[in-house]
């Protein structure tokens, strides 16, 4: 099967765009959702990515080093049959970022031994970010040491890659976006990159690479990381415009090889999606909307259960929940501000959805499995579904399979992203 990331940019040069959905998530349930999509979609090559701060070599939030991630993705295809050929597996903001608090030749050596895992253990598409600055530097760099500092992470996947053998990656530049995990407050304003800044980052790292012996290497750069005009934060969405973003779309004419890829598109309309798509956005990434989905499913399912179980409780996951990250705020409590009962709310509610790194968590997934447990087999009538899970079909509930209602949950989401990756925005 071809790689659909080699044939992104001649696609929207010959005016038939299509889009690929990036899954960033390691919630087990949303990786096999996406995976049984794929299974029935037999056209499909499903793109599942990382983050530096979730998978790094020394495990980071998950536990999981690289290897590990791509062994946990494949565990699950290979239970849903799909091959590990379909699947790309990708690093997002491959950089110094666990790591900014330290001085930046120490950063960066873990950033380059980050990298170096990364390509080791499989991953094929790597996007380049050293835009932080790290202990003593300014926040956000000049694009000639983030070029530089780029460079020396491609030294490390190129060395690397041709070390392991096989196909060499492809990799993403750019990084005009908040750093992994997302903003921490309500946005007002949001403008598109400039056009003329998007040029420099490109036409810097193109000198710094030939510069530094990397031209070949430059030429599997596929895509670009710009603002286009989207994003979410704690408690809203800044929807796209296509019309703020014409001067930075109308730059991909004069650079017929690359395209942009898009990211905190979590919460966008299919329309916009697939205006994205179209307009030279075609890697579209999404991770916290899918596990906000499958939270709502689950505190749907948790009131449900409260209404239908008499042994069950008043909400005993969401209580579950909100123990867990008391006990351990170190998720949430520097991106949530405001009073307590604002404080309670986005815990549990924000766009943000920080309550996904509490899943993992032994107490909540022991919760989570009491609240499947008991509703195993119980049909759930359809007035109970219109009331706490409108989202889902309602006939889903009298099956009694709450399994089922959480991949509905998730599917919906990759659903529209799916639409828009073929060009149906209805």
């Amino acid at each position: 099967m071809a790689n659909p990331l080699a044939g992104l940019a001649t696609a929207r040069r010959n005016g038939s765009p299509y889009g690929i959905t990036s899954i960033c998530s390691a919630h087990p349930l949303v990786i096999q959702t996406a995976i049984r999509r794929a299974v029935r979609d037999k056209e499909t090559t499903l793109l599942i990515e990382a983050t530096c701060n979730q998978v790094n070599q020394f495990g980071g939030y998950t536990g999981m080093t690289p290897d590990l991630f791509i062994a946990f993705v494949l565990e699950i295809a290979s239970r849903e049959g799909l091959a590990a050929s379909r699947i790309i597996f990708g690093g997002d903001h491959l950089g110094p970022n666990p790591w900014r608090a330290e001085p930046s030749a120490q950063a960066m050596s873990k950033a380059e031994a980050m990298v170096t895992a990364y390509v080791w253990a499989g991953f094929s598409k790597i996007h380049l970010d050293a835009s932080m600055g790290c202990a003593g530097e300014p926040a956000a760099l000049d694009d000639e040491t983030i070029a530089m500092r780029a460079v020396r992470l491609a030294k490390a996947a190129e060395k690397a890659a041709r070390a392991r053998g096989g196909a060499l990656p492809v990799y993403i530049i750019g990084t005009e976006v908040p750093a992994p995990g997302g903003v921490d407050h309500t946005i007002s304003d949001l403008k598109p990159t400039e056009a003329s800044a998007a040029r420099r980052t490109i036409d810097v790292h193109r000198e710094i690479f030939a510069r530094e012996g990397l031209t070949e290497a430059f030429g599997r750069v596929i895509a670009v990381v710009v603002q286009p005009g989207v994003e979410f934060g704690s408690q809203n969405v800044v929807a796209y415009r296509p019309q703020a973003s014409k001067a930075l779309t109308g730059l991909l004419d004069d650079e017929p090889s690359l395209v942009y890829e898009a990211h905190s598109t979590d919460y966008q309309s299919r329309a916009a999606l697939t205006a994205l798509v179209g307009n030279g956005f075609p890697i579209l990434k999404v991770g916290p909307g899918l596990t906000f989905a499958l939270r709502e499913a689950l505190f749907g399912l948790d009131l449900i259960a409260s209404e239908m179980v008499a042994d069950y409780g008043d909400r005993s996951l969401a209580r579950t929940m909100e123990r867990v990250m008391l006990a351990a705020p170190g998720h949430w409590d520097s991106h949530y501000h405001g009073s307590e009962a604002s404080l309670y709310l986005q815990r549990h509610y924000s766009y943000s959805d920080r309550i996904r790194y509490y899943w993992s968590n032994p107490t909540a997934g022991v919760a989570v499995g009491r609240l499947r447990e008991v509703l195993n087999g119980v049909g759930i009538p359809e007035t109970l579904m219109r009331q706490f899970l409108p989202m889902v079909p309602a006939e889903l509930g009298p099956a009694g399979n709450p399994e089922a209602i959480l991949h509905a949950a998730i599917g919906q989401v990759l659903a529209d992203y799916d639409a828009a990756c073929r060009g149906d925005a209805a």
